[in-house]
């Protein structure tokens, strides 16, 4: 399958570069790895990444295909072994945006809200909310609205397959574009996922500050967020 992006365009979308690792602005739409159907992902493009190393970075969590912003690689497999103990002890500071469909009741909160995975057969499945679920936990911060709508940070203390999802969907007010844990309006295809790995903070070093990235809001995002009230830094 041919490539849908030039080979080094994510030299462009560099936010961070040591000695360790690289952080980048990944693309909504671009699968990280290979699945079952093979297509293009992000790992093609990873040799243009290696900076002098014989090797190319590699993935030290995921993304899925259709949310966009802060996604770490590690530079080798020491900065992987480092890198995985950190989000495994939850030392990984991760700032989500998300346009919702609603106004959740209360202007900040936490969701506790376990999630297991359900299947009704091979080629489906999705998260669901069950007290024989994994333990899922996430804080939220309503930054703004406009009418109907809501732009919401969201702070993931664990680490599940779609838990901001899932617990936007469990406050009555799921992301738009989610065609999984929204409702009608979000099944069309076209209608791309408003979620966002906006910010991380990583502790990579003992001896230094924490590295903060950002990543900025895709174009898709941007109008309801300017509706909501976000005032782009270059604006």
């Amino acid at each position: 399958m041919p490539s849908a992006f030039p080979a080094d365009f994510l030299l462009s979308r560099l936010l961070h570069r040591d000695g360790l690792m690289l952080i980048i602005d990944k693309p909504a739409g671009l699968a990280v790895h290979a699945g079952p159907k093979g297509g293009d992902n992000l790992e093609r493009y990873f040799d243009a990444l290696r900076f002098g190393l014989p090797n190319p970075p590699a993935l030290a969590h995921r993304l899925d295909r259709d949310t966009s912003g802060c996604l770490i690689l590690g530079r080798h497999r020491k900065a992987l072994s480092k890198l995985g103990k950190l989000f495994q002890n939850g030392r990984v500071e991760k700032t989500y945006w998300a346009i919702l469909r609603g106004i959740p009741a209360e202007r900040t909160g936490r969701i506790d809200l376990p999630l297991r995975k359900r299947s009704d057969n091979p080629k489906s499945w999705w998260m669901e909310a069950h007290p024989d679920g994994m333990a899922t936990v996430t804080d939220y911060e309503v930054l703004g609205t406009a009418g109907t709508l809501s732009w919401v940070a969201f702070y993931p203390r664990t680490g599940r397959t779609h838990q901001i999802r899932v617990h936007a969907q469990s406050l009555g007010c799921p992301i738009i574009g989610d065609p999984v844990y929204g409702g009608d309006a979000d099944k069309d295809p076209a209608l791309p996922l408003h979620l966002h790995a906006r910010r991380l903070v990583v502790p990579i070093a003992a001896t230094k500050p924490p590295v903060t990235a950002e990543a900025p809001p895709p174009p898709h995002m941007l109008d309801a967020l300017r509706d909501c009230g976000y005032l782009p830094e270059d604006a």
